[in-house]
């Protein structure tokens, strides 16, 4: 059991070359994954996003990425002829208009302009710098994993003990529901020997009594509690259970306030509004997981 709640970080340091990444993530109902990288990784975000839909499945996630690159490199420098053109141009057109105006346009000159002259790496594929990200990336997943683990192994605690009260609870129900009917029927007998003066008809009493008990019959609803506790307990063993988890204690939901409805009891629905109130907190931490 993972929560979709986490943080990592991985780094790089060799040869030369710097990677630090950073992995967060918060609850969110589908993978939306946003990468903060700079420009020279764009080729690389598709690798990135692979890499960390492998791991995660559920969630708002941000992966960021810094680097430095210290490493000793070819260079090569290009010259923008047409800007140096320019310059010259513009140097003679203020010689002539203002002649007294000492001329200090020199190649040096040029050449400290960055505009005119660029150092640029020398082209080709850079097989190291790529390993270097891919690196420091698994490495932040990895500890972003271990935190979800253990963010879930407390998730995972925390919602087994409100399911052990859930359990309790249906069952202080499932013990309570055949004295609502019992309860029912000697209340009508009192009234109606009360009303009738001891001439009671026992088959009238029988048939409505029967009735009463048809139309509280709580049985289905607390067999399919019993087996959504156990599919529950079942699923919490697992690795990605949001979903599923999700879909099941909407059933939970259901069978409760079937039970609300059909109660009869002023114990039952106590009972029963009680385990509604554990099955919202089992619903909202489920939200947490992946």
């Amino acid at each position: 059991m993972y929560s979709m709640t986490g943080y990592g970080k991985g780094e790089y340091r060799e040869n030369g070359l710097e990677f630090t990444v950073e992995v967060k993530s918060v609850n969110n109902r589908y993978l939306d994954l946003a990468v903060k990288s700079p420009r020279i990784f764009l080729a690389a975000e598709e690798r990135i996003r692979l890499l960390v839909r492998a791991e995660i499945s559920r969630g708002h996630v941000d992966v960021f990425v810094s680097y430095a690159d210290k490493r000793e490199k070819d260079r090569a420098l290009s010259v923008d002829l047409e800007l140096a053109r320019a310059y010259v141009q513009a140097a003679a057109s203020l010689r002539a208009e203002f002649p007294a105006i000492g001329d200090d346009v020199t190649l040096s000159y040029l050449l400290r302009q960055p505009e005119i002259v660029r150092s640029d790496d020398l082209p080709g594929e850079d097989d190291a710098l790529l390993a270097g990200l891919e690196a420091a990336l698994k490495r932040a997943l990895e500890a972003h994993r271990a935190m979800r683990l253990a963010e879930g192994k407390r998730l995972e605690a925390d919602l087994l003990a409100r399911m052990d009260t859930i359990a309790r609870l249906r069952d202080d129900i499932a013990t309570r529901a055949p004295m609502v009917a019992i309860a029912y029927r000697e209340k009508l007998t009192e009234r109606m020997n009360e009303y009738l003066g001891g001439k009671v008809d026992e088959t009238r009493i029988l048939t409505e009594a029967a009735l009463f008990a048809d139309k509280c019959n709580i049985d289905e609803e607390l067999t399919r509690l019993a087996s959504h506790i156990a599919e529950f307990r079942k699923i919490a063993g697992s690795e990605q259970v949001g979903r599923r988890l999700d879909f099941l204690i909407q059933e939970f939901n259901r069978e409760c306030n079937t039970i609300c409805s059909k109660s009869n009891d002023g114990e039952v629905t106590r009972l029963a509004l009680e385990m509604k109130n554990e099955i919202e907190k089992v619903r909202e931490q489920i939200q947490n997981l992946e």
